[in-house]
């Protein structure tokens, strides 16, 4: 993925974004060959990450998405403070947001479906153990069921909500709009990146616009990614753009 990304950026002409893009992707190291386990290594919070990716499943590969938002999270650090902070990230794949939230602070409860967790807990625990003021709580989110039963809302207060490629061409967008509304109070602010690959992308961003008070944050054509901020919208009320900051 990020030698195509690489490739696709070489043959444009240069683009506003693109030191800042050239700088998130150096995040991404080089492992050496000679390793008895394969894993793509980090570099956050001046520490090596290391993320195994499960090939056989699309949601424990990491996407330059997640990339783009943690460089966000470490270099935005005096306007967002994670330190003691309760987050809550959905479609947490390979982990790397999870783990570079917990090394800024977080307390972060790490979700995704059941067969991604054995390997999202395995990154998690491997990357955090020893490292972090609080070690990350993974657990299974299915969008749109059980909302209210495993996560239910006079509990579960959450003051960041971090989404990193979860909009893509699937059947679960409403589902996926059920639990962004869900997890999120009007203090919650989310961090979103998305890449932008056909319309019903768009289309969702349309819906999502709706529903909550949306901010462009970065805008990186070279990689296709843009990232967001957003809180939601309250019957009679302003926009809340500088809570849980």
């Amino acid at each position: 993925m990020e030698q195509e990304l690489a490739e696709e950026t070489e043959t444009q002409e240069v683009t506003p974004d693109a030191e800042l893009a050239a700088a998130i992707m150096k995040r991404h190291l080089r492992p050496s060959l000679i390793k008895s386990e394969a894993w793509e290594g980090y570099m956050f919070s001046d520490l090596e990450i290391k993320i195994k990716e499960s090939t056989d499943c699309y949601g424990a590969v990491l996407w330059p998405s997640a990339m783009v938002l943690c460089h966000f999270l470490e270099t935005n650090q005096e306007n967002y403070n994670l330190v003691d902070k309760k987050v809550i990230e959905i479609g947490a794949g390979t982990g790397l947001v999870t783990i570079v939230c917990s090394l800024l602070g977080a307390k972060v409860t790490s979700t995704d479906l059941p067969d991604i967790l054995g390997n999202l807990r395995y990154n998690c625990s491997r990357n955090t153990r020893g490292r972090c003021r609080y070690e990350p709580h993974v657990t299974e989110l299915t969008w749109g069921q059980q909302l209210e039963e495993r996560f239910p809302r006079a509990s579960c207060r959450y003051d960041y909500l971090m989404a990193a490629d979860v909009v893509y061409s699937h059947p679960y967008l409403n589902e996926l709009m059920e639990t962004f509304e869900h997890l999120c109070s009007e203090d919650t602010v989310i961090f979103w990146t998305m890449r932008f690959r056909m319309d019903p992308e768009n289309r969702f961003v349309d819906r999502f616009r709706a529903r909550f008070h949306l901010e462009e944050l970065y805008d990186l054509p070279s990689l296709h990614i843009k990232l967001y901020r957003a809180q939601k919208k309250v019957s009679g009320s302003k926009s809340h753009s500088g809570a849980a900051a």
